[in-house]
C-alpha cells in the first residue's frame, strides 16, 4: 500500500522546472504518472507510482511525500481528495470516561474530532464520491464506534467543542466574558464553574483585553457549561499555570462522570492525571495519521515516550524521551555572564520585587511561578521594554526577547522574515541549528499571517535565536507545541548556548520541559495579581521544592523516571510534603 501526497500550498509549478515530471522514471517510459492538474498543481497517480522517491528529493519546495504503508492500513477512515492527507482509525468516546489523544501536530486529531462531532462525514478513502451512511455503518458493524456513529448519522448527537486557538474568540465575539458565558450556560452551573476557574475579576472586562490564560479559562468554562452528548477539548493547558491546569482537570473529570469527553493535550503530567485511556496518534504530519486502539493511560504515555508500540509492532520515533530520576547537576563551574540588580516595578494594582541575581554563560535558566505573579514583567524589565521604579537598568548585554503572545502582523514569507533576523540563513550551520530542529523547511514559503499557532510559535523561537545576543529570553515557548517539538527545543536551546558567552532564560508552565531544559531555576511567589517576588536562581532541587511547595503540588516517579502528579492528600502526597520533597522524590519508586 502506497500513498502519494502533494502539499498544495507548497507546490509552485510556475516557480520550478517541473522536476517531479522531468525526473520520474515512469514518465520517461511514457506513463502519465505525474502530470499538472486542472488546479495547476502536481498530480501523482498512486497506481502507476513505483515509490522510487526521486520526485520527493527533486522537488525544490518539499511539496511531495510518498510513503509505503503496511497492508493492514489499506482502507483509510477518511482521505482529503487525490494526493491528500489520509487518516486511519478513530478514537472511541466512552460514557463516563475521559479519552486522551496523544500525538504530533498535523497527524489527524482534528480530522478525527470533526468526524466524531458530525461536522465531517468519513469517506472511507473513496474521495471521488460521497459515501453513504449505510456503507459507513456497515464498515463499523460490531465495533465500539457503531452505536456512536449511528447516532451521528441520525443527527442525535449534540457536541460541545473547546477550540485549540483561543485567540480567535475576540475576533468572533464582542462584549464581556460574562456576556459570552451567560449565552453558553445551558446546564445552569455557571457560578460554580466561574468560581472554580477564578474568573470573577474579569467577567466585566472587554474580551479583547483578556490575557491568553484568561481566554483559555473562559473558553473551557463556555464549553463545559453547555448541555451536550459529547465534549471535545483541544489543548486546555496553554497559558495556564500548573494550579489552573489542575483546577481545569478537576472540572473536566466532574463532567466526565455523566458524558464522554475526548481531549487532546501535550502536557503529559495533566494528561496522565486527567485521562482514563489514551489513543496514540502516529504517522507523518500532513501526510497520514494512524490512531491506535485505546491503551491504559500510564502504559500509553510510556509507550509514546519510548517511541515504540509493541501491540502494533511500530516504531515511530528513533529515540526515547528520558527523564532523569534525580535533580540536575553541573553548571557550577560556569562563569557569570551578567548580573541583574534588585528591582521594583509598581503598577496601579500590582507590585513586583526582584532580588538581585546572576545568569551564567552557557546555561539555560528556567523561570517558574503562577500566572499574574510578574514573570513576564521581569522578562520585559530585562529586555528594556519596561523601566523599573527609579529609572532604567543597564545590563550591558544584548537581549533577544520572544514575548508570550505572538501576533502575525505581516504577509512576508517565513524565509524572508528569518533572513531579516540573521545574515547566516544560507549557512549549513544555521540550517542544522535552527531550521531543522524546528521543522521549518515545509513552511519557509508560507506567509506568516497564514500560519497556525504552533507554526507561528516555532517561527518566533527561530527569530529570537537568530538574532545576535548575550541573553535570549523566551516566554512560554511550549504553547501549542506537541511533545516531539518540545523535546526538540530542549536539545536545541542547550546546544545554542553551550560553551558560548550567551545564555537562555525560559519562562514556562510545562514542568516536564523546565525539568529537562534547565540547570537552575528562578522562582516567583506572592499573590497573583497583587504582588510578586522573584528569588534565586536556585539549583533544581531547591527551586522546584520552593515552587511546588507554594502551590501544594507533589510529583512521584514511575519506573521509567517519568514525573507524575500525586492525587491531593494521597499517602505519597502527604509523605512528600512532610519530607519537603515535592518533585525529585526517589526514596520510593512508584510503579503506577
Amino acid at each position: 500500500m502506497r500513498i502519494a501526497v502533494v502539499h498544495k500550498e507548497r507546490c509552485h509549478p510556475k516557480k520550478c522546472g517541473n522536476e517531479c515530471i522531468l525526473y520520474c522514471p515512469r514518465v520517461r517510459t511514457g506513463d502519465e504518472t505525474v502530470v499538472i492538474g486542472e488546479d495547476q498543481k502536481a498530480l501523482i497517480s498512486e497506481e502507476l507510482c513505483v515509490g522510487c522517491g526521486i520526485c520527493v528529493k527533486k522537488c525544490p519546495f518539499g511539496a511531495i511525500d510518498i510513503v509505503s504503508l503496511p497492508e493492514e492500513l489499506e482502507h483509510p477512515t477518511h482521505r482529503y481528495g487525490v494526493n491528500g492527507f489520509a487518516l486511519y482509525g478513530l478514537p472511541i468516546p466512552v460514557e463516563g470516561k475521559v479519552t486522551g489523544i496523544l500525538g504530533a501536530n498535523g497527524i489527524g486529531k482534528s480530522t478525527a474530532v470533526n468526524i466524531l462531532s458530525g461536522q465531517l462525514k468519513p469517506n472511507l478513502g473513496e474521495h471521488e464520491r460521497d459515501a453513504e451512511w449505510e456503507e459507513i455503518l456497515k464498515s463499523y458493524a460490531g465495533t465500539e464506534l457503531f452505536d456512536y456513529l449511528q447516532n451521528i448519522s441520525r443527527q442525535k448527537m449534540k457536541v460541545a467543542i473547546k477550540p485549540q486557538y483561543i485567540d480567535y474568540i475576540p475576533r468572533v465575539f464582542s462584549g464581556t466574558p460574562g456576556d459570552l458565558l451567560k449565552k453558553t450556560d445551558e446546564r445552569g452551573c455557571l457560578p460554580g464553574l466561574v468560581s472554580a476557574m477564578k474568573l470573577e475579576p474579569v467577567l466585566d472586562h472587554d474580551i479583547t483585553t483578556l490575557s491568553g490564560g484568561e481566554l483559555q479559562r473562559v473558553a473551557l468554562v463556555a464549553c463545559i457549561a453547555r448541555e451536550a452528548d459529547f465534549y471535545f477539548l483541544d489543548e486546555i493547558t496553554p497559558f495556564l499555570d500548573i494550579y489552573q491546569r489542575m483546577a481545569a482537570a478537576r472540572l473536566i473529570r466532574e463532567r466526565a462522570l455523566s458524558r464522554p469527553i475526548v481531549i487532546v493535550e501535550h502536557d503529559l503530567a495533566i494528561l496522565d492525571m486527567l485521562a482514563d485511556t489514551v489513543h496514540i496518534a502516529y504517522g507523518k504530519p500532513a501526510v497520514f495519521g494512524v490512531i491506535t486502539q485505546p491503551k491504559g493511560v500510564r502504559v500509553g504515555i510510556n509507550q509514546y515516550l519510548e517511541g515504540y508500540l509493541p501491540e502494533e509492532n511500530v516504531r515511530f520515533r528513533d529515540y526515547p524521551v528520558v527523564f532523569e530520576k534525580r535533580a540536575h547537576a553541573g553548571g557550577a563551574e560556569r562563569a557569570v555572564l551578567l548580573e541583574y540588580p534588585a528591582m521594583t516595578k509598581t503598577f496601579r494594582d500590582f507590585t513586583l520585587d526582584v532580588r538581585a541575581g546572576h545568569v551564567r554563560a552557557g546555561e539555560v535558566l528556567g523561570v517558574v511561578g503562577a500566572n499574574g505573579i510578574g514573570k513576564t514583567t521581569f522578562a520585559r524589565l530585562l529586555a528594556g521594554d519596561e523601566t523599573p521604579d527609579g529609572g532604567p537598568v543597564d545590563l550591558d548585554a544584548k537581549i533577544s526577547y520572544k514575548p508570550q503572545y505572538i501576533k502575525a502582523t505581516t504577509s512576508d514569507t517565513v524565509e524572508f522574515y528569518l533572513r531579516s533576523c540573521s545574515t547566516h540563513f544560507q549557512t549549513s550551520m544555521y540550517q542544522h541549528d535552527i531550521i531543522e530542529p524546528l521543522s521549518l523547511t515545509p513552511i519557509l514559503q508560507s506567509p506568516i499571517d497564514t500560519l497556525s499557532g504552533g507554526e507561528l510559535q516555532r517561527v518566533a523561537i527561530a527569530a529570537c535565536l537568530s538574532r545576535p545576543a548575550d541573553l535570549y529570553i523566551l516566554d512560554e515557548p511550549s504553547a501549542h507545541l506537541d511533545v516531539e517539538q518540545r523535546v526538540s527545543i530542549t536539545r536545541m536551546f542547550k546546544h545554542h548556548v553551550d560553551g558560548k558567552d550567551a545564555a537562555i532564560l525560559v519562562i514556562d508552565h510545562d514542568i516536564y520541559l523546565v525539568d529537562m531544559i534547565s540547570e537552575r531555576v528562578l522562582v516567583f511567589d506572592g499573590q497573583p495579581g497583587v504582588r510578586g517576588c522573584a528569588t534565586g536562581p536556585f539549583d533544581m532541587r531547591e527551586g522546584m521544592n520552593r515552587f511546588l511547595g507554594n502551590l501544594g503540588v507533589t510529583f512521584r516517579r514511575d519506573q521509567t523516571g517519568r514525573p507524575r502528579i500525586n492525587k491531593p492528600d494521597s499517602y505519597l502526597d502527604r509523605e512528600q510534603k512532610s519530607s519537603g520533597e515535592y518533585y525529585y522524590y526517589t526514596d520510593r519508586e512508584s510503579t503506577g
